[in-house]
This record gives C-alpha cells, sequence and structure tokens, in this order.
C-alpha cells in the first residue's frame, strides 16, 4: 500500500501561483510513476501532469503547458506541482496519484490516489 497526502491548496487571484505537494509513505514512492489529476465542480476528473519514477520523463496536459511543473524528490518521498499563470479555469480539486507507468497513467492506470486538495482561482 501507498498512502498520499496532498498540501498546499488554497485561493489564489489570477496570475498567482501555488506549489501543490504530496508526500508518499507506504511501499517503494520511487519504484512508481506519480501524477495529479484535477476535477471541477460538474466535471470529470482529467489528466493534468505525470512524471516518471527517476523523474526524467514528464507528461502534461496541453491546457497546462508552459504554465504547470511537475516534479519529484524520492530521498523526501514527495512529488510537487509549481503552478504558475494561475486562471480561473484552474479552479479544482487536484488529486495526486500513483501508477506503474508514465505512459499509461494518464489514461486512468492508477495504483493509488489522494484524498485531494481545493484550489481556487478568482478573477
Amino acid at each position: 500500500q501507498v498512502q498520499l497526502v496532498e498540501s498546499g491548496g488554497g485561493l489564489v487571484q489570477a496570475g498567482g501561483s501555488l506549489r501543490l505537494s504530496c508526500a508518499a509513505s507506504g511501499r517503494t514512492f520511487s519504484g512508481y510513476a506519480m501524477g495529479w489529476f484535477r476535477q471541477a465542480p460538474g466535471k470529470e476528473r482529467e489528466f493534468v501532469a505525470a512524471i516518471s519514477w527517476s523523474g526524467a520523463g514528464t507528461r502534461y496536459a496541453d491546457s497546462v503547458k508552459g504554465r504547470f511543473t511537475i516534479s519529484r524528490d524520492n530521498a523526501k518521498n514527495t512529488v510537487y506541482l509549481q503552478m504558475n499563470s494561475l486562471e480561473p479555469e484552474d479552479t479544482a480539486v487536484y488529486y495526486c496519484s500513483a501508477g506503474p507507468l508514465l505512459r499509461t497513467l494518464s489514461n486512468g492506470d492508477i495504483n493509488y490516489w489522494g484524498q485531494g486538495t481545493q484550489v481556487t482561482v478568482s478573477s
């Protein structure tokens, strides 16, 4: 089992920045690809970003490319999502996830989910 706990969400004005963190405990963190998804009210959960177990590979949704950066620190069992130039459309609950492969995580191949953290961007 891997337990994932997100933090860093909050209220920010459009154009601002936030950094989300996801702390993992349990089984070997470094063996998993990690990702972030989000779900806005009335919408389905969607992929945001993912990173390979080594950190060498990353993937992003087109809507966040150039604004969001995913990274990980395997020594700290933590994955991060740096969000810049935030827009009201980024308002959602953000979920951390762990899966076996970077190339399939964005398609929902997920072993573990966190509980989510709320991000609200005001206009």
